[in-house]
């Protein structure tokens, strides 16, 4: 019987051994190679995109002068890991903490394995969310000839039962329900990508679902009615959960497999998830759902990657200056 690939040694190409026996300037390297594939590292004017730049470096961090806009910038410069604090290298060993927990990892738990306090590391973690849900942003998937499953997944808004019997109430009831109650809806392309989004209902979610699975393509879902106005547009096969898992080559194995995964990162690593944020852990869950047979060095690189092509977060830079103001 062969090995599962995750047990084998080719599924561990980088360590957090190997980030922090880095030195600051060996680590900028790292990052201005990922950032700058294209000239192996030279840096390259975020504003005009001129190559021919100036070093005036001044400190522990690289800083270099444009030749054609005159502009200083380091090579953090546009990223979301502009303005930091942390040394280079503090960051890349985030990254690897955070691509190699599976299910997902805490602040806590990040600030512990950095010695930064959970505020820091709480909004770390939200800037490499935002990084992975950067790259299926606007994405559609499917199309002729391909299959996609679409399924929800109620979380959240939970009513803490009454003490004495006779005080409960049915909690099932929409009269007895206190509107935090969110559904996570997710499109998984069999062989391909996950889309995901969070929606107050399951109908609220159809005409996102139409607006992101291309024309042709045949749509798995359960029984549930809300997904009936979705043969307006595409194919559609249906299972019945109540009878069977799978039935006339119709499951949706792979969305309740998804769900399976971001309830174990609920449950088991955040225990609760706030409905303000759970669109950003939903769709780092997908990410890690699609990428989760690649070598850790190969994410390591997809998400540093991901984190120089966004500008610096509008939600999670100066945030806690704007709360005090």
């Amino acid at each position: 019987m062969s090995q599962h690939f995750l047990l084998s040694s080719a599924a561990r190409t980088i360590s957090l051994k190997a980030v922090m026996s880095l030195t600051d300037a060996d680590a900028w390297k790292v990052f201005q190679r990922i950032r700058w594939p294209e000239t192996d590292g030279a840096p390259v004017c975020p504003k005009c995109g001129h190559d021919r730049c100036y070093d005036v470096t001044r400190g522990a961090t690289p800083r270099f002068r444009c030749a054609a806009c005159r502009k200083d910038f380091s090579p953090t410069s546009g990223t979301l890991f502009a303005y930091h604090k942390l040394s280079i290298r503090d960051y890349l060993a985030a990254v690897v903490l955070f691509v190699n927990a599976v299910k997902g990892i805490s602040a806590l738990q990040m600030g512990r394995d950095l010695d930064v306090s959970y505020k820091a590391a709480w909004v770390l973690c939200h800037k490499m969310r935002e990084a992975m849900a950067s790259e299926m942003k606007g994405a559609v998937i499917g199309g002729e000839g391909k299959t996609v499953e679409v399924d929800g997944m109620y979380t959240g808004g939970h009513i803490r039962p009454e003490n004495r019997k006779e005080d409960r109430v049915d909690r099932r009831l929409a009269a007895n329900q206190n509107g935090k109650r969110k559904v996570v809806v997710a499109i998984r392309e069999r062989d391909g990508r996950t889309v995901t989004a969070v929606f107050p209902s399951e109908d609220a979610s159809v005409d996102f679902i139409k607006g992101r699975v291309a024309k042709g393509t045949v749509v798995h879902t359960d029984e549930a009615a809300t997904w009936e106005s979705l043969r307006t547009k595409f194919r559609v096969k249906q299972v019945n959960h109540s009878i069977a898992y799978s039935h006339d080559d119709a499951c949706t194995n792979m969305a309740e497999s998804f769900f399976s995964r971001m309830r174990r990162a609920e449950w088991g690593q955040h225990h609760k998830i706030s409905d303000v944020y759970l669109n950003r852990y939903a769709a780092e869950m997908g990410f890690r759902e699609d990428h989760r047979r690649q070598p850790n060095g190969s994410l390591f690189n997809r998400v540093v990657g991901l984190v120089t092509k966004n500008a610096p977060s509008v939600d999670f830079t100066g945030r806690w200056q704007r709360k005090a103001a």
